[in-house]
C-alpha cells in the first residue's frame, strides 16, 4: 500500500519543528550570556548594521522575534 505524501512527510516536519524550537533556545541562551558578561548584540535592523548595547538587551525565553525596547514599545531583540 503506498503512503500518502502528506503522510510521508510528518517525520520530517516533527524534526523541522524540533530543531527551530533548539534554535531559538540557543538564541535565547546567547543573548541572555551578552547580557549577563557586558557584552553587545549586533543585530541587522532596516537594512542596517546595529549595535544593541548590553543594558538595552531583554531577555526572552526561547523566542524567535527580539527588538529593541526603545522602537515603537516593544521588548527585546529584532
Amino acid at each position: 500500500m503506498k503512503e500518502k505524501k502528506s503522510e510521508k512527510n510528518l517525520p520530517d516536519k516533527a524534526m523541522a519543528f524540533r530543531a527551530e524550537e533548539a534554535l531559538k533556545k540557543a538564541v535565547a541562551r546567547t543573548i541572555a550570556d551578552h547580557k549577563r558578561t557586558g557584552d553587545p548584540i549586533v543585530i541587522w535592523r532596516d537594512g542596517k548594521v546595529v549595535k544593541v548595547p548590553a543594558d538595552q538587551i531583554e531577555v526572552r525565553e526561547s523566542e524567535a522575534e527580539y527588538g529593541n525596547p526603545k522602537e515603537n514599545g516593544k521588548r527585546g531583540r529584532s
